[in-house]
């Protein structure tokens, strides 16, 4: 399980909010081995004065990244570097620009489809 939370100016990402998604996704899938359909992305898009940090540019992104904990230190990199890699290049920002956070919690801490994570059956792994 992973949800991912993407905080930036709403002046300047309204409206590419799939693109970001389907760029996200790739690496989540690619670097994290989630299936192709397990995609939970939220949006805070902010005015301006809401989103206060002068040291970086308006097309500043903060991205949170919240799982169950079992991803090896080797897959969190894998997935850094693949975030930067792939999102850098393609929504044209530098890397001062983006800045990510993997959030883990015990899957017992999740409530899903019912039940604590820890009791869920899942069709794929965490452990990667």
């Amino acid at each position: 399980m992973a949800q991912v939370k993407i905080y930036g100016r709403r002046d300047v990402w309204d409206g590419r909010q799939r693109e970001i998604s389907d760029l996200v996704h790739r690496c989540l899938v690619t670097a994290w081995r989630l299936p192709e359909d397990k995609r939970f992305h939220r949006f805070l898009l902010l005015d301006p004065a809401d989103l206060i940090c002068p040291q970086r540019g308006e097309r500043y992104l903060i991205l949170e990244i919240i799982c169950f904990t079992g991803r090896s230190d080797e897959a969190k990199r894998a997935l850094i570097r693949s975030l930067y890699a792939t999102l850098v290049p393609a929504l044209d920002l530098s890397t001062d620009d983006l800045e990510l956070t993997i959030i883990e919690m015990p899957q017992v801490n999740w409530g899903i489809r019912g039940v604590p994570g820890d009791e869920l059956m899942l069709s794929y792994s965490v452990r990667v």
